[in-house]
């Protein structure tokens, strides 16, 4: 069973199935021959999933496969490589003319976050400012202003909507991952060339693949060897494609357990100072 968080299912679905079936079949050595997938609406339904062995092997983004990790003891197989990307950042960034140089210098002004799933642009960025010893406080709506000693911060949803919010001056600074940072279509140059970056977080693996706890080290095994051998496979191009881009997947090394490691802390920090 293949499982995903999901606010679009009918979407997710079709991005996760060709995969699935090109997977399925490689399985049957382990005695795999058939394969469903199952959405979650959110991590704590994914948890119950996982625990109850309803759900096998899942894909998510870094800092939520980390609270499965957290909550439900699922483990890391691979990571993801999207876009031919496997590890990015979140990057702080404010107006040119706003007088803003360091984290430090957000106390009392505000900031946009993309969402409570994102891991560059939420989990590491809000975990990096509590190191730093800021105090956070959500905030009602862009037009809220903090307390004179916290960091105020919103979600706007989508990258385009944290570039606008701080080129209007709705807020102070926004943040998004190093791969939006770079791309014109979600910030356009007319808004970028009035930006500076202020601070980067460091990086973090891009997507993971986990398994349940409790998985067949046989199947385990053999799950890993068939997606890993994937992206060598011409047969596994277009499925690789519908999923999420999905390049290759990559083998857990010692820098990318350092960072996931480092993540988990911080996504825990998050959710007991935060939410």
């Amino acid at each position: 069973m293949l499982g995903r968080i999901s606010d679009d299912p009918k979407a997710h679905y079709e991005q996760l199935k060709p995969l699935l079936d090109y997977v399925v079949p490689r399985m049957r050595e382990v005695g795999i021959t058939e394969g469903r997938i199952l959405m979650a609406s959110d991590a704590q339904q994914m948890t119950s999933y996982l625990r109850r062995g309803r759900v096998d092997w899942v894909t998510e983004t870094a800092g939520t496969a980390m609270r499965l990790q957290e909550r439900a003891g699922a483990r890391p197989l691979l990571l993801t490589e999207r876009g031919g990307v496997s590890r990015y950042r979140g990057v702080f960034f404010v107006r040119r003319d706003s007088g803003l140089e360091t984290l430090a210098d957000l106390e009392g002004r505000t900031v946009a976050f993309q969402n409570t799933a994102s891991t560059s642009a939420y989990f590491a960025p809000a975990a990096e400012l509590l190191e730093a010893g800021q105090r956070l406080e959500i905030l009602l709506s862009p037009m809220d202003r903090p307390a004179l000693d916290s960091v105020g911060y919103v979600f706007a949803r989508t990258e385009l909507n944290i570039a606008v919010w701080v080129h209007k001056r709705l807020v102070d600074a926004g943040v998004v991952s190093s791969q939006d940072w770079d791309d014109v279509r979600r910030l356009p140059p007319a808004f970028r060339n009035d930006f500076r970056v202020i601070h980067q977080t460091q990086d973090y693996p891009r997507a993971l693949e986990m398994v349940r706890r409790d998985l067949d080290p046989k199947i385990e095994a053999r799950l890993r060897e068939v997606l890993l051998e994937a992206a060598a496979d011409p047969d596994a191009r277009e499925a690789l494609q519908l999923f999420f881009r999905t390049t290759g997947f990559v083998p857990i090394d010692r820098e990318s357990q350092r960072a996931l490691d480092r993540l988990r802390q911080g996504v825990a920090r998050v959710r007991e100072q935060l939410e």
